[in-house]
């Protein structure tokens, strides 16, 4: 007999269009296919306007559901509201593993805590703007700077994605998650420092910095030694310079 494929996690994606740019619709699916299963798709906003024309020239392409939401009154916003009821609604029908909120809005801290307190997983996406506050109540988040579209590089050099952030300012982070992790002579498993660092921070990205690949983060700051242990797994320990500095 076959064995049975696994199943993706189902994810519900919840699009706040009045808070989101078209232009990372893409990158946007092309992220959470690597988490799961985008089974809704759906998007809030007042598409009768000119505001969100962009938005409604690809919702088919993408297979985005609009969901209408007039601006009846100045101010007041329908499409948050509509959302919230739907997410709730879609989270008591126990069909999903998970919600990916797509929004800068602070508003929706209170809906992926509450989402949490159920047992889904929430996966938030949003500018670098975004308030910590909904940053954090997510289990991940994921800045809407690092999906969009790459521009066609000229060399080996612009291939990188281009940073947000100095490498040099991962620094504080990329030493508490290795001195979260203690073992014998300091080595650590670069792998678990990833894992380490979503728990730390549910924003870290090495994106962020300009990189692909942890270890390239890594050796970039010079404060680590690396090297590949029995196995071929990568493994990481502060400098003992570093260390020394460090205690003082």
């Amino acid at each position: 007999m076959p064995i049975e494929q696994q199943r993706l996690p189902r994810f519900a994606v919840l699009i706040d269009a009045d808070n989101t740019s078209p232009q990372i619709a893409a990158g946007l699916f092309e992220e959470i296919a690597k988490l799961g299963e985008a089974s809704v798709r759906r998007i809030y906003g007042d598409f009768s306007g000119p505001q969100l024309k962009s938005w409604a020239e690809i919702l088919q392409k993408h297979a985005i559901d609009p969901y209408q939401q007039f601006a009846y009154t100045k101010g007041k916003n329908a499409s948050d509201i509509a959302l919230v009821i739907d997410a709730m609604d879609l989270l008591h029908s126990g069909r999903f593993d998970g919600f990916c909120l797509v929004s800068s809005d602070s508003d929706f801290t209170r809906l992926a805590s509450r989402l949490r307190e159920q047992g889904a997983d929430v996966y938030g996406f949003g500018t670098q703007k975004t308030p910590e506050s909904f940053r954090q109540a997510c289990r991940r988040f994921i800045y809407t700077e690092n999906l969009l579209p790459e521009t066609a590089p000229t060399s080996s050099e612009d291939s990188k994605p281009k940073s947000l952030q100095q490498p040099s300012s991962a620094v504080p982070i990329l030493k508490k998650a290795v001195s979260q992790l203690d073992s014998e002579e300091g080595w650590v498993s670069l792998s678990t420092v990833g894992k380490q660092l979503t728990n730390l921070v549910s924003d870290f990205d090495v994106r962020t910095y300009g990189f692909k690949k942890l270890s390239d983060l890594v050796r970039k700051t010079n404060i680590f030694d690396v090297e590949n242990a029995d196995g071929g797994q990568m493994r990481i320990r502060l400098k003992p310079k570093t260390i020394s500095a460090t205690k003082r």
